[in-house]
């Protein structure tokens, strides 16, 4: 593979990120940017196959370094790197093709688990993937719901299904639910839509009642 950029405004974070991404052989080589300007002339002499992006990346900002970096890669798979409170950032972004968000912090095994998802998906930058709901699930792992006996079929739910499902069991609203997980109140009921459909309930008590019945929450 054409290896990860990563590109944070922050010195220490972009050295503990580079260190963090050595330690994953699939991401190899590992490069660093600290503007749109030095990631846009890494990825003409190489195109990367992962960019790690700063969402608060200094000069022309990171919507500018998406677009950029479409005109130059545009199979790249743009992640980006966010803490709570960015979510009028990622959404701009995520509307460019980024795939999802990973914190500054990532460990190894987690960018590990990123690395692999990506090389074994195809890449939808191509396609322009604009939805936050896309995007990330494109960096969540998928939580297998068990066969329960009695004839009830298997039901996929992503890792962010499960937990709206957990948080709709517990009596919060989608706002609050979005506040617990760093997402908008609109991705929360897209992923609600997507879990109902999943599990053929009609509302969050019918879909409660079957993540029960199927061991999908407690």
């Amino acid at each position: 593979m054409a290896g990860v950029v990563v590109c944070h405004g922050s010195t220490v974070v972009r050295e503990r990120l580079v260190l963090t991404a050595l330690g994953v052989p699939s991401l190899a080589p590992v490069r660093s940017a600290e503007t749109a300007e030095e990631l846009t002339a890494l990825a003409r002499r190489i195109p990367p196959t992962v960019v790690l992006l700063d969402a608060h990346l200094p000069g022309p900002g990171p919507v500018e370094a998406i677009r950029r970096l479409r005109a130059i890669a545009p199979s790249a798979t743009i992640v980006m790197l966010a803490v709570p409170g960015d979510e009028v950032a990622l959404d701009r972004a995520i509307s460019l093709g980024a795939r999802g968000f990973l914190a500054p912090d990532v460990g190894r095994a987690e960018l590990s688990a990123v690395a692999a998802h990506v090389l074994a998906s195809p890449s939808v930058a191509a396609t322009g993937a604009s939805t936050s709901m896309r995007a990330e699930a494109a960096v969540e792992p998928v939580v297998d719901a068990p066969t329960q006996r009695g004839g009830l079929e298997e039901v996929a739910l992503t890792k962010r299904e499960v937990e709206v499902l957990v948080g709709m069991s517990n009596g919060r609203s989608n706002a609050q639910i979005g506040a617990e997980l760093f997402l908008s109140e609109d991705t929360v009921k897209t992923h609600a839509r997507r879990l109902f459909r999943k599990l053929g309930a009609a509302d969050r008590a019918q879909a409660v009642a079957i993540g029960l019945r199927r061991g999908l929450i407690r």
